[in-house]
């Protein structure tokens, strides 16, 4: 036997002799009276799995079953089936030529109460057991808070410079005309389908709103993946996107403030501190980042202390809007657009928080997303042409709103038409504002449900009617080489 077999079982043996001693000469001993007074006082802890299950007789499997129930262990196997189900739903649409992202709320419907639920009801309720939905939207508006943070962050207002005037024409227009479609519908469909103890002025501002938003980034996808990006075309959908990004949120943020506010009096106060904040983000905060990023300094500005002050920096800025009262996701936009315009920190940045965030946080909130999403409420053909006029309704007044105000400033009408596709895409921004009205309690389940497939539906129409654009482009000028 080697030398240091000997060592080994001898520290094996010392090991077994002393505690096995040790117990042995402590088997007798009981607690001190003053000890258990002590004891008696303090809170009672629940018995272990194991000793539940030995002491209620059940089988030796029980005690796995008590584990399999533990928060933790829930949250876990919520994390696993949601980030698999997204990621191959996801994958399964870009082969068809779609967005990820549309799989990826597909994903977030079907594991809700529209298909799992329906069809496997025992499953999705251990699955997504009704008192663990608590920690899995904390977690699902974490990762909103990252995305917008993110967004903020890619928001480039050297693109509103180059193409201003169509930029602000064509935006406005294409919030104004929806926003205006959308609190008209409103009137038909608050008294049948509001929310009781919801006032209709909510109700039709928060439909403006469904109608009139454009999901910047996946429209930024969309051309990045036809390669019309740095187009006239791509140049300017990205400039009116980021206006109408920036305006629809700007708008959001005034109604939940309203919409939370108690009185006329809170309406004030929450809308006062709204914009001092917003004022000590641009002209306080922003100079004193800049002088703290030093241009020379871009190599070292993704450490993990910067990015960590990073964080706490966007942490802050969403904690003090949610405690302001309009939404925590705000403050993290907010905060990604105030810091400093250096190419090489943002793009370092934002590739390390991106791609935590869009493949295991995102998905989150697609699920839960899609559990509040219940096709099932949708039980008549009433409500099914309530759906499709919705759709119809937001498909005319995003798509004509900026097609015409296009048209007016110069482009063709297969340029404007496609223009207007492009900014129909809603996406992932319009579910962030749909669940913010749910939380508010202003859009009820049945509306939800109708507006969650609106967004789905124009996001899935943005590359039809662009190849549709092109085919029609190819057709009157054949020799045109440009794919869009």
């Amino acid at each position: 036997m080697g030398k240091w077999a000997i060592i080994y079982v001898l520290c094996v043996v010392i090991f077994a002799l002393g505690v096995g001693g040790v117990l042995f000469l402590g088997r007798d001993l009981s607690v001190r009276a003053t000890d258990s007074v002590a004891m008696s006082t303090a809170p009672a802890k629940a018995p272990s799995a194991a000793n539940q299950a030995t002491a209620e007789g059940t089988s030796p499997w029980s005690a796995f079953e008590q584990n399999f129930r533990d928060p933790l262990a829930a949250l876990l196997l919520q994390f696993i089936v949601i980030v698999v189900a997204t990621r191959m739903l996801g994958s399964l649409f870009v082969r068809l030529g779609q967005p990820s992202v549309i799989g990826e709320i597909t994903a977030g419907i079907l594991l809700g109460p529209s298909l799992l639920g329906l069809l496997w009801p025992e499953a999705s309720a251990i699955v997504f057991a009704k008192e663990s939905l608590g920690i899995l939207q904390l977690f699902s508006q974490i990762g909103v808070c990252l995305f917008m943070f993110v967004i903020g962050l890619e928001l480039d207002v050297g693109h509103l410079r180059h193409e201003a005037k169509t930029a602000v024409v064509v935006s406005h227009a294409s919030i104004v005309i929806p926003f205006l479609l959308g609190v008209a519908i409103a009137l038909l469909l608050f008294p049948s389908f509001g929310a009781p103890g919801t006032s209709f002025i909510t109700f039709a501002l928060f439909m403006g709103i469904a109608m009139s938003i454009t999901a910047f980034p996946v429209l930024a996808r969309i051309l990045s993946d036809r390669g019309i990006a740095k187009t006239p075309l791509g140049v300017t959908a990205i400039a009116c996107a980021a206006a109408g990004d920036a305006t629809a949120w700007a708008i959001l943020a005034v109604v939940v403030a309203f919409a939370r506010a108690t009185g006329l009096v809170s309406t004030l106060i929450g809308f006062g501190l709204m914009v001092a904040f917003v004022a000590v983000m641009l002209w306080g905060v922003r100079p004193l980042l800049a002088r703290w990023f030093d241009a020379e300094e871009a190599r070292a500005m993704t450490t993990p202390g910067v990015i960590a002050s990073v964080l706490i920096f966007m942490t802050a800025a969403a904690l003090t809007t949610q405690m302001i009262g309009i939404h925590a996701l705000f403050g993290a936009f907010l905060a990604g657009a105030v810091l400093p315009r250096n190419e090489a920190f943002r793009e370092n940045l934002t590739v390390r928080l991106e791609n935590f965030s869009a493949v295991f946080l995102l998905p989150l909130f697609f699920a839960f997303s899609g559990l509040r999403t219940h096709v099932g409420l949708l039980n008549d053909v009433t409500s099914w042409l309530i759906c499709g006029g919705i759709i119809a309704i937001a498909t005319a007044g995003k798509l004509g709103g900026s097609m015409l105000p296009a048209r007016l400033m110069g482009m063709s009408w297969n340029e404007a038409f496609s223009l207007g596709a492009l900014m129909n895409t809603r996406g992932l921004v319009e579910l962030i504002a749909l669940n913010i009205g749910y939380d508010l309690g202003i859009l009820p389940p049945r509306i939800f449900s109708m507006l969650v497939l609106m967004a789905l539906v124009t996001t899935f129409m943005t590359g039809p009617l662009l190849s549709l654009a092109e085919l029609a482009r190819k057709r009157r000028s054949p020799s045109f080489a440009v794919s869009v």
